[in-house]
């Protein structure tokens, strides 16, 4: 294969992945706009995004075709993939204790025994009053 040709692969190759990492940030975006509530927009806003990053930072790293460029955008992903679960975490947990949610469309709702329990207060038992 030419040089010509493997850059004309390597071109084609970064734009399918900037417009499709953009697609899925683009996606998040309107989830945050559409999604009725907390849980749904934060769903919307983590999981698209995270896969959208990693094909951003991939077209990067293509684009530039420097070896050294590879680890610090590999610490980028990777400090995507640890901090938003984490944040997406938090954000529904405060969420859900401050009641910025739809209930009706809860099919488990694992955390309504936790919350009463920790609203009682830190003295009573569970079968006290």
């Amino acid at each position: 294969m030419s040089a010509e040709a493997l850059d004309a692969v390597l071109t084609w190759t970064v734009g399918v992945l900037m417009v499709a990492g953009s697609a899925m940030s683009l996606g998040a975006a309107i989830g945050l706009l559409r999604f009725p509530d907390l849980i749904t927009r934060m769903h919307a806003a983590t999981k698209p995004q995270v896969l959208g990053s990693l094909l951003l930072l991939t077209a990067v790293g293509l684009q530039l075709r420097a070896w050294s460029l590879v680890p610090a955008l590999m610490v980028a992903w990777i400090f995507q993939l640890l901090t938003v679960p984490v944040s997406a975490h938090m954000v529904g947990r405060a969420g859900y204790r401050t009641k910025h949610y739809d209930r009706s469309r809860l099919s488990v709702d694992e955390l309504e025994e936790v919350v009463a329990r920790v609203e009682r207060g830190p003295g009573s038992e569970d079968g006290a009053p």
